[in-house]
């Protein structure tokens, strides 16, 4: 095996000002690490001629793969195949494949293509040229001297799909790779990183192979496990150990693997129990049903939702009687029981979840912003209600509001 390093650039003016993020380069470091390339530089640089060929220049002299990503679009201001002719010298030509790929695509939508657009498919003669499935730009591969080149998109889901599909092939064929690499993100809701850190010191401590990565997320903790071995089944079998020494001691956390969502294993729970659920929800403002409308097969479970927000509505559409909101509030236990069971009862659901609270920044019913009430209607009988307190501006309160539901109704059902 070559030992090769890499270096990860990402063009465009949008990421230095802060109006996106760099999430490619964090990406592409991960898929490059499981293939046991190191990545010794990040680097960004702006819409400007001079500047991206410059840092072409400085990273040509110290990298063995350079990763470019962003640049390659139509407008005047997508310079990365013009800072690296500087670089270079390289003759640029117009592939006719992508030109054509990108004729049909104007003609599919029954939209007139400006010219600007053949610059998208516009190539340097020695790339091995990387078709876009899901977008125009075309993507290269370019040897020059010993050092390998790779253009992408900087769209995300186009960068990704040419990465995995053209990108890391490649690439394990130049470093002659033969140890797999193989991670896997187990998922966990309802235990704090420094209990689960806890729990598991002496596994983290020991660790050798897999290895053991406690990660804070949005939602939840994760654990990346990550082993190396001869082949695909093997590394995934000491994962598999691992994981079930995990699980021994903190499995009644654990919702998922890799990519799934706590809603989608919400939304499969109550696919498999064969219930519906509806929500009624006043701060949250429809947060907690848009995400589970959002994962496929919503259909089967989702009955609907309220969002009763003004007092008003929690009388006249909900029934909350007027007594509960005089005596109790619209802020309170009372109300948030009354308002999961109407939701039920109204949309004929076996499942009713409500949310009711301030999200701030002021108080309201003298209680202070981040006061959450989160309740449960089970038709079979179970009811439950929670209060909490979250900290964070207004929209953080929402989110983690919603994402408590999501654990409460998980709890539930699992």
């Amino acid at each position: 095996m070559t030992k090769m390093s890499a270096e990860i650039i990402a063009v465009g003016t949008e990421l230095l000002l802060g109006q996106i993020a760099d999430t490619n380069a964090q990406w592409i470091s991960k898929q490059l690490a499981a293939i046991g390339m190191n990545v010794h530089h990040h680097a960004v640089v702006g819409d400007n001629l001079q500047r991206v060929q410059e840092q072409f220049r400085v990273s040509n002299q110290r990298s063995d793969v350079i990763i470019v990503t962003g640049g390659l679009g139509p407008t005047e201001d997508d310079l990365t195949r013009e800072g690296f002719q500087q670089l270079t010298g390289m003759e640029i030509v117009e592939h006719g494949p992508s030109m054509e790929k990108i004729k049909k695509r104007f003609a599919d939508k029954g939209i007139s293509m400006t010219p600007n657009n053949r610059k998208q498919a516009r190539v340097f003669t020695e790339a091995d040229v990387l078709e876009n499935h899901t977008g125009m730009a075309t993507g290269m591969i370019v040897p020059h001297g010993d050092k390998t080149w790779v253009f992408m998109p900087g769209v995300p889901r186009e960068m990704k799909r040419m990465m995995t599909d053209s990108v890391l092939p490649y690439i394990r064929r130049l470093t002659g790779e033969d140890t797999m690499i193989k991670s896997v993100m187990l998922r966990f809701i309802g235990i704090g990183e420094s209990r689960l850190e806890h729990e598991l010191q002496d596994l983290i401590r020991q660790q050798t192979n897999p290895t053991i990565a406690p990660l804070a997320q949005n939602e939840g903790i994760a654990i990346r496990l990550t082993a190396k071995a001869s082949t695909d089944e093997a590394a995934l079998a000491l994962i598999e150990r691992t994981k079930r020494d995990i699980l021994d001691r903190i499995g009644d956390y654990y919702y998922g693997a890799d990519e799934q969502s706590l809603e989608e294993r919400v939304l499969n729970l109550l696919k498999e129990q064969e219930k519906t659920i509806a929500a009624a929800e006043s701060l949250t403002g429809g947060m907690f049903m848009d995400k589970m409308i959002a994962v496929s097969g919503a259909s089967q479970v989702c009955r609907g939702g309220i969002v009763c927000y003004d007092t008003n509505v929690k009388e006249s559409l909900l029934r909350v009687p007027s007594q509960v909101l005089e005596q109790h509030g619209a802020v309170s236990e009372a109300c948030a029981s009354t308002m999961a069971a109407n939701v039920c009862s109204s949309l004929n659901a076996d499942i009713g979840i409500s949310f009711t609270g301030v999200a701030g920044p002021d108080s309201s019913e003298g209680h202070p912003a981040g006061t959450v009430f989160i309740a449960l209607h089970d038709t079979s009988g179970k009811q439950q209600v929670e209060k909490y307190t979250f900290h964070g501006d207004r929209n953080t309160v929402r989110k983690q509001t919603v994402l408590k539901g999501y654990e409460l109704l998980y709890n539930l059902l699992k």
